[in-house]
C-alpha cells in the first residue's frame, strides 16, 4: 500500500507541471541569483569565494523551503478534496499512507538537490574541501525534512493561504538561527539554546564539516543521524495527525 501511494503521488506530480519546475527549477534559478550577488566581490589573493561558502548553505536551504511549500499544499489538496479521506476508509494503514506520500515526494526532493548541486558545482564551479557525494547527501536528507514537516503543518491548515502562513513560524525561525548569517557562539544565551535544537542547525553544522575537511568527519555523521531521526520522528508525528473523518 505504501508503494502503491508512492506511484499514485508521483503519477500525479508528473501531471502537475508548476509543481514539478517548482521542484526541480527554482532551487537552481535561487542558487544562480545568490552567485550573481557576489559576482563582483574584490577577493584579496587566495581568498575563498563568499559564494563558496553562502552557497554551499543554499543547498540546503532551498530544497528545505521548496520543499515544505510544495509537500503542505498538495498535503492539504488531498485532504480538502476528499481523497485522503476515501484513502482511508479503505483498510490502508495511516502509516502506510503518510510514508507513501513521504517517499514520493523524497524522491521528487533528491531530483532536485542534483539539480541544485549540479549546477553549483559544473555552472558557478563551487570550490570546497569535501565531496560533492555528501553535499547531495545533506541536500536530500534536508529536502526530505522539508517533506516530513510540510505534512505535518498541513494537518492544522484549512486552506492554501493558511499552510502558507506556517512560513514564518516553522521555516524562517530555522534560517535565521542556523548560524548562516550570525555564528551561533555570538548570539545571545536564549536565541543560542534554541538555535542548538532546530533541526536545520544541524544541516548547515553538517555542510560546513564538508566544506572544511576532505573526509567525512565524526561531527558529519552525528548531524547527519541527527537530521535522519528528526525526519523520522517527524513523519511518525505527521501520521498521527491522519484521521478517519474529516471535522
Amino acid at each position: 500500500m505504501m508503494l502503491a501511494t508512492t506511484r499514485r503521488v508521483l503519477s500525479q506530480l508528473r501531471h502537475d507541471h508548476r509543481s514539478v519546475a517548482m521542484i526541480l527549477v527554482v532551487p537552481a534559478l535561487l542558487l544562480t541569483a545568490v552567485y550573481f550577488l557576489y559576482e563582483n566581490e574584490t577577493l584579496p589573493p587566495g581568498a575563498p569565494r563568499t559564494f563558496d561558502r553562502v552557497g554551499l548553505m543554499m543547498l540546503a536551504i532551498f530544497p528545505f523551503v521548496v520543499m515544505f511549500l510544495v509537500t503542505s499544499i498538495t498535503m492539504l489538496r488531498e485532504r480538502t478534496s476528499g481523497t485522503l479521506e476515501r484513502l482511508l476508509t479503505t483498510p490502508v494503514h495511516k502509516a502506510d499512507l503518510l510514508f507513501g506520500y513521504g517517499l514520493a515526494f523524497s524522491i521528487m526532493a533528491g531530483l532536485q538537490s542534483l539539480v541544485a548541486t549540479a549546477v553549483a558545482y559544473w555552472v558557478f564551479g563551487l570550490d570546497i574541501q569535501g565531496s560533492p557525494g555528501f553535499v547531495v547527501m545533506i541536500a536530500v536528507i534536508n529536502a526530505v525534512l522539508g517533506v516530513a514537516l510540510g505534512l505535518f503543518c498541513s494537518a492544522f491548515a484549512r486552506t492554501e493561504f493558511q499552510a502558507v502562513q506556517f512560513m514564518p513560524v516553522v521555516v524562517v525561525p530555522q534560517i535565521l538561527l542556523c548560524g548562516l548569517f550570525v555564528p551561533r557562539d555570538r548570539m545571545n544565551e536564549v536565541l543560542e539554546a534554541i538555535s542548538n535544537v532546530l533541526p536545520l542547525t544541524f544541516s548547515v553544522d553538517a555542510l560546513r564539516e564538508v566544506a572544511a575537511f576532505a573526509e567525512p568527519t565524526e561531527a558529519l555523521w552525528q548531524d547527519a543521524g541527527t537530521m535522519a531521526a528528526i525526519v523520522l520522528g517527524m513523519l511518525v508525528l505527521a501520521s498521527l495527525t491522519l484521521r478517519r473523518r474529516s471535522p
